[in-house]
């Protein structure tokens, strides 16, 4: 194998017309696919696909629809019955008609035709619009309008406030055909058209929210240049030549263009909000591409010949190259276990960026080293001769962490590496997971989306429901199973059930509630007789009063139009994940109580925005100690088959695991929760934090045998040659990411910059002083051998007569 290393690198350096000729020609494949890269958001791939919640929304899609838009239009000084506010909301109500992609049929507000009051005449009862073909435009009309609100009690519930200060109006978008970008700009700009100096306008739901991560797109793009100006500005300080400046860049953009290119070509839609992965992923670019050149540099120091040391280069750091890679790519593959389709599709996307990294980080690298004008700081760089400036800073610190790693003070720095370490683990027992605030946190507290949930949970039930759906078992049937009397009587039962409970909902609805008012009108008016007859003639005979003059399609919210299917929609203050769980635990109680298998029905747990919040946490809480058992069992195989013993599997999985509870931490103590986005980050960060120990263990291997079997002296010079390339690959890719946290408008962005410095940070530190202790303490004996896949170790000396070892 160690031949064949050196055969293959002899082969492309010889062949260095043809290797420059393969990757244009792949390149140019790859810029051709680039303008077919797609960075979209689907909002049903953001969902397991095996999900029971997932596969009932489905199947029910218009009860409680995330994809719905609510818009709170509140008076500033005083009600809504004046002809101004009411002209505003009927204008609006229809302008949102307008917005590409709306189900005409779910829209809803105090102007629509589904808004409707009923009222007992001599002629029967009459259920009629709020509004008729135009706006109240007189005090006359607007009072009218007034006392029919009062008539209608579901009105003063779900659209207009209990204080008359604010109106809520709603529309659901239908999602094969909505472009979120087009219905945020829309919906935007019918909200600031309604602002004025007497009404606030308040926007929210999901299509706004996935609106607002397309509004930041550019934003990310700007940071993304930012840290690239970041980087470049670091090597140029740090490297202070062409080799060591171009080939990052050159590198990361090569494995960048072939990665974008790919899914261009294979018409694979990019999530947004995970695009700071590829970040992640450029930082492991940037990290091969200097541990190779610092390592180019060292070989070249003997030679004296650019092509000769790249040569020898690529065959020294071929295996541990690769190995680091393929850890890189198990890390983001088993991402791809969840089924969720978003996942995969990101899987295959950053897990092929890495696979790139491969011929980009070993081969095109070679030739870029040969070919790029010769170093003439190369002494300085690899510590020879005089050292000074960041070089020197460097290696006096290494130097002082290698001492804390072996002999006597090793006692010390373990104890304190222990106590670190199990603080870490308990704080990361403590995360959460799923959403820990009211609203999103994607998005900051005091942003304009945070600021309409509050506003709307305030005036109104809120904007998060639990919908528990009565399907009928017959749906080809003739018989309207919604307006049968078991059917009504067990939704009644299960609200009386849930607004009693120990965590009751904010309100409750279903078709039963328009059924008793239309009962309590056939009997005279008597709020006694809100109290529904439980025999289908009396519940049929509701039911005709409710539809006379009406369709299904205005009770959409809680029947569907063939009225087989029904639903019982439960209100919740907020979406945090304390309260999804007592919502569903409620729900659950109050079904087997109710009874979940009927003879005409069944009731399905669950739909709703909680419903399938909770889906998604489900395959987070389930799949984030697979993955990371995975993660543990894969690189622990790989690595002890590498290092032909299972003692060096071990010594790389504990600070890789110790830098992941350390991760988790950080996630606690910033407030962030442990979702499916965060998961991914997390998930990767595993499997890219080994790069680091794999270069270290490798180099302390060789410098074993250097250093005359010495093992602080290997450990001291590993740090200072290897240890400086982690050392300043982690310094200036927090330097890098730093502008994240800063800069970014997404929350969620800005988190998952700073949590990819702590990854970096702890990475390096558990990395540079963990497993040299281990070594220490461990003195594995496969350390000894020379027969390892990954030992970088060659004889320079031999070298002199420029002939390649065989």
């Amino acid at each position: 194998m160690y031949s064949l290393r050196f055969r293959i690198a002899r082969w492309v350096l010889a062949h260095q017309k043809i290797s420059w000729l393969f990757f244009a020609l792949v390149t140019a494949f790859f810029i051709a696919g680039l303008p077919k890269v797609q960075l979209r958001t689907i909002f049903s791939d953001l969902l397991p696909s095996d999900d029971p919640f997932v596969q009932t929304f489905k199947d029910h899609p218009n009860f409680g629809n995330p994809l719905t838009v609510a818009v709170m239009i509140k008076r500033k000084d005083g009600d809504i019955y004046n002809p101004e506010t009411i002209a505003k909301v009927w204008k609006f109500t229809r302008d949102i008609d307008l917005t590409p992609g709306v189900d005409h049929d779910l829209i809803l507000s105090v102007t629509t035709g589904k808004a409707r009051y009923t009222e007992a005449t001599p002629y029967g009862i009459d259920m009629r619009p709020l509004m008729g073909d135009i706006a109240p435009s007189t005090p006359e009309e607007v009072a009218l309008f007034k006392e029919r609100v009062y008539k209608s009690p579901n009105t003063k519930v779900f659209l207009i406030s209990g204080d008359d200060t604010a109106t809520l109006i709603t529309a659901t978008f239908i999602e094969h055909s909505v472009e979120y970008g087009e219905v945020f700009d829309f919906v935007q700009k019918l909200a600031a058209d309604a602002r004025d100096e007497h009404h606030e306008v308040y926007v929210t739901g999901q299509p706004i929210l996935i609106g607002w991560v397309y509004q930041y797109t550019t934003q990310m793009l700007l940071i993304f240049a930012v840290t690239v100006g970041a980087l470049l500005l670091a090597l140029i300080l740090y490297m202070r030549n062409a080799v060591g400046i171009l080939t990052p860049i050159i590198t990361s953009a090569v494995a960048a263009i072939w990665a974008f290119g790919l899914v261009g070509w294979l018409d694979v839609s990019i999530e947004p909000l995970l695009m700071v992965v590829p970040l992640l992923l450029t930082a492991r670019s940037f990290s091969h591409s200097v541990q190779f050149t610092e390592r180019y540099y060292e070989v070249y120091a003997h030679v004296k010949d650019r092509a000769k040391a790249a040569e020898i280069t690529m065959g020294v750091m071929m295996a541990p190259s690769i190995l680091g890679i393929i850890t890189d790519i198990i890390g983001i593959a088993v991402v791809a276990a969840a089924p969720i389709p978003a996942m995969w599709r990101h899987a295959l996307f950053c897990g092929m960026w890495a696979v790139w990294l491969i011929p980009t980080g070993v081969f095109l690298i070679s030739l870029l080293l040969a070919a790029l004008p010769t170093p003439d700081n190369v002494e300085k760089l690899i510590g020879h001769g005089e050292v000074s400036g960041v070089h020197r800073r460097f290696q006096a610190l290494l130097t002082g962490i290698a001492r804390l790693t072996y002999g006597s003070r090793a006692r010390y720095t373990a104890a304190v590496v222990i106590l670190f370490s199990a603080a870490a683990t308990w704080t990361s027992l403590q995360i959460k997971i799923g959403n820990p605030v009211e609203g999103t946190n994607l998005l900051w507290e005091d942003s304009d989306f945070n600021g309409a949930v509050r506003a709307i949970n305030r005036h109104f039930p809120g904007v998060n429901t639990l919908e528990l759906v009565f399907e009928s078992k017959t749906p080809e049937a003739e018989e309207w199973n919604v307006t049968r009397a078991e059917t009504v009587m067990s939704m009644l039962k299960l609200q009386n059930i849930m607004e009693k409970g120990e965590d009751p909902p904010r309100a409750t609805l279903s078709f039963n509630d328009y059924l008793r008012e239309s009962n309590r009108l056939f009997q005279g008016g008597s709020p006694k007789w809100l109290e529904l007859d439980n025999r289908d003639r009396a519940i049929n005979a509701a039911a005709i009063g409710v539809m006379m003059g009406s369709s299904a399609k205005n009770y959409g919210h809680v029947i569907d139009d063939t009225m087989q299917h029904g639903t019982v929609s439960l209100w919740y203050k907020d979406n945090k994940q304390e309260t999804v769980d007592a919502a569903l635990a409620a729900a659950r109680k109050a079904v087997a109580e109710v009874g979940q298998e009927h003879e005409f029905f069944r009731i399905r747990l669950a739909t709703g925005i909680i419903a399938l919040q909770e889906a998604v946490n489900r395959v987070v809480d389930r799949f984030h100690w697979v993955m990371i058992g995975l993660l543990n069992v894969s690189i622990f195989l790989l690595c002890s088959y590498a290092y032909r013993s299972f003692v060096a599997g071990l010594i790389l999985l504990v600070p890789v695991n110790l830098s992941n509870q350390v991760m988790i931490a950080s996630m606690h103590l910033m407030g962030v929760g442990l979702d499916v986005n965060s998961l991914i980050v997390a998930a990767i960060g595993v499997g890219v934090g080994i790069d680091y120990g794999i270069y270290l263990l490798s180099r302390i291997c060789e410098e074993y045998h250097a250093q005359g079997e010495d093992w602080g002296q290997a450990i001291t010079a590993a740090l200072r040659t290897t240890g400086k390339a982690i050392m300043f690959t982690a310094t200036i890719m927090t330097v890098g990411v730093l502008p994240w946290y800063f800069m970014s408008g997404l929350k969620f962005l800005a988190d998952m910059g700073l949590l990819l410095v702590v990854i970096m940070s702890i990475n390096m530190v558990m990395a540079l002083l963990v497993l040299p202790l281990l070594v220490w303490y461990v003195k594995p004996k496969f350390v000894g051998r020379k027969d390892l896949l990954v030992g970088e170790g060659v004889d320079l000396s031999l070298l002199t007569d420029q002939q390649s070892p065989a």
